[in-house]
């Protein structure tokens, strides 16, 4: 297994000032979010377009490190000191990873099967990019907890949850092809192959089990522990069991794409192609998704911002990695269509809010951030801008 810089997409429609211009706009309201929330954290989304603090939790204060989405504003002020070389950004990300080692130490909030998002963003890039040597042990002892979740027979790590608790034993989610990224790393740095394997079980699980014949995807699949046996599909964020939530979809094709180039299987670049051609197919004339793919033009459901953003850096991830030279160009096409409605119709004017893009949902069946911006909507979008404008750039992932 490698983890090699990115090649995805080589040339983009989108004029090189415009993205130019999107890009200095983001790093201009990820300096400004500096100094208005300083070293605490702000929620997961806003809330009339700006973003509250982040709530007080089991014994954690107000404005700290708990929940799955902290790690996305070291990963914005990561991207922006790449783009500026202003240590203003690499000053707060470097504070940033020292709280987030003394989550993993004091093990806050941490059983949970995120640890890939927050880690890889906060701590891993930490290493690389600044030789943090205490960053890269807190994401090593993150990996390692993280494989405590990993479920013999059925060879998956569990998303949520206890691992007693009798409601989430056995269960795994579409959004934890994004973590295994974490376990790749420690591979990498340590050649323990148990990582490697862990990584090539629960995507190959995944690749069979959570992709449906007409290649939508669950939401969630649970695994009988005992046998190992799969046994059901069910959504926490669709619009219902069957449908197709899609920031599941997009986190599909950007997920498989990563863990085929991790690991060189095919069977996971198939299925990124599945889960991206679903997905292009239900985009709407502005091609930004509805927060499920059930809903079509004319639809006052709301639309995912964040669902758009995954997708455009999962499909130059795809085209990167595709062994088809007319798909790779259909797909780099896509994310660019995508990523130009984006900058001319999701982002804010000035005033207007504290983040980068708007209209996401979090969650509508649990009546969370529904229109509203949320930190992996913002942290994807920058990152979608970066890797169009910068092919060589060098995912976090």
């Amino acid at each position: 297994m490698t983890s090699l810089p990115s090649t995805a997409g080589r040339t983009t429609a989108i004029p090189a000032e415009t993205l130019a211009e999107a890009i200095a706009a983001a790093v201009e309201t990820t300096r400004g979010n500096i100094a208005r929330f300083g070293d605490r954290y702000p929620d997961d989304t806003t809330d009339g377009g700006f973003y509250p603090l982040r709530p007080a939790a089991d014994g954690v204060p107000e404005g700290g490190n708990h929940g799955w989405t902290t790690s996305f504003v070291p990963g914005m002020q990561w991207i922006a000191w790449e783009a500026t070389g202003d240590d203003v950004f690499r000053g707060a990300a470097l504070r940033h990873a020292a709280d987030f080692g003394e989550r993993i130490r004091g093990h806050v909030d941490v059983d949970m099967h995120d640890l890939g998002f927050l880690y890889s963003l906060a701590c891993v890039t930490a290493w690389r990019l600044a030789g943090d040597e205490d960053a890269r042990q807190s994401a090593i002892a993150a990996a390692d907890y993280l494989m405590t979740r990993f479920l013999e027979p059925a060879g998956i790590i569990q998303a949520w949850g206890d691992l007693s608790d009798p409601a989430q034993r056995g269960r795994t989610i579409i959004d934890s092809l994004m973590n295994m990224p974490l376990l790749t790393w420690a591979y990498e740095q340590t050649g323990e192959e148990r990582y490697a394997d862990a990584v090539r079980r629960h995507t190959l699980q995944l690749r069979e089990n959570i992709i449906r014949p007409d290649d939508t995807t669950f939401h969630t699949f649970f695994w009988d522990v005992e046998t190992g046996e799969p046994l059901r599909g069910s959504t926490a964020q669709g619009a219902h069991d069957d449908s197709c939530w899609a920031r599941g979809q997009a986190w599909g094709i950007y997920g498989f794409a990563l863990n085929h180039r991790d690991t060189g299987d095919e069977r996971f670049l198939d299925a990124s192609r599945r889960c991206a051609d679903y997905f292009l197919k239900h985009l709407p004339a502005d091609a930004v998704s509805y927060w499920d793919l059930v809903y079509t033009d004319g639809s006052d459901a709301p639309r995912d911002s964040s669902a758009a953003a995954i997708a455009v850096s999962g499909l130059r991830e795809l085209a990167g990695v595709e062994t088809d030279a007319a798909n790779a160009e259909r797909y780099i096409a896509a994310a660019d269509r995508i990523l130009a409605s984006l900058i001319a119709h999701y982002t804010p004017a000035d005033g207007e809010s504290d983040a980068l893009i708007l209209h996401g949902v979090y969650s509508l069946p649990a009546d969370a951030g529904v229109d509203e911006a949320n930190l992996w909507g913002d942290y994807f979008y920058l990152e979608a801008l970066m890797r169009t404008a910068h092919p060589d750039w060098r995912l976090y992932w």
